[in-house]
């Protein structure tokens, strides 16, 4: 079994700061690709970042130059660090991950997600 957690979420006014976190836990054998998506109400859901196993990285173009995602694959965990924070930047923050839980076993697992709030 394996689960993802994230933490971090909170309220915080425009131009301010937060730092997500999201720990994979449980039979890993190796973490492929790990993503931050969110969603606001009434709006698609959005891939915010991602970081590959070689620590490449990818951003949406709304984030690109405040957000940085990172990864300490020693805990098996990625972080978003959010800054110059925007009331649009309003939703439910949720990781996910290419996980192989052998050599062979591989699959896309995510987390519940944690909210973020940004007060104008």
């Amino acid at each position: 079994q394996v689960r993802l957690v994230e933490s971090g979420g909170g309220l915080v006014q425009a131009g301010g700061s937060l730092r997500l976190s999201c720990a994979a836990s449980g039979s890993i054998f190796s973490i492929n690709t790990m993503d931050w998506y969110r969603q606001a109400p009434g709006k698609q859901r959005e891939l915010v970042a991602r970081i590959t196993s070689t620590d490449a990285t990818t951003y949406a173009d709304s984030v690109k130059g405040r957000f940085t995602i990172s990864r300490d694959s020693a805990k098996n965990t990625v972080y978003l660090q959010m800054n110059s924070l925007k009331p649009e930047d309003t939703a439910v923050y949720t990781c996910a991950a290419g996980i192989f839980r052998s050599r062979t076993s591989y699959g896309n697992y995510g987390g519940q997600g944690t909210q973020v709030t940004v007060s104008s």
